[in-house]
């Protein structure tokens, strides 16, 4: 994924979302730069919803990256994305940041059914 020199997605990948999710950053500022760091490194804003598969893909994203003591190691595209799963970006950031993060995020899609594509923006 590449962003134009407006800074916006590229069309095709601006329209493959229904939803779009503009992430909370002043909430959550780690996971916030955590995202921002994977999408200049080359990771999707597309999360395509598979709450099934979120288990397998947080053992195969975490896989090799060791525990830190008081943080914790945060994936992006999250577990809970097709797209998540074995190289994943991960970073090390505060347990209250991430955990915070992930109930948001989850509160947020909780309406949508496995298989909605989502985007998400962090401005």
């Amino acid at each position: 994924m590449y962003l134009n020199q407006d800074g916006l997605l590229p069309p095709d990948e601006d329209s493959a979302a229904a939803v779009t999710l503009t992430f909370p950053t002043d909430r959550y500022p780690e996971t916030a730069q955590h995202i921002r760091n994977a999408l200049q490194r080359g990771k999707s804003a597309i999360c395509t919803i598979d709450r099934k598969g979120a288990e397998d893909n947080r053992k195969e994203s975490l896989k090799g990256t060791p525990s830190k003591p008081n943080l914790d190691r945060d994936e992006f595209p999250m577990a809970m994305c097709a797209e998540g799963g074995a190289g994943a970006d991960i970073a090390y950031i505060s347990p209250s940041d991430n955990r915070g993060a992930g109930s948001w995020i989850s509160n947020q899609l909780e309406k949508y059914p496995d298989g909605t594509k989502v985007k998400i923006v962090v401005k």
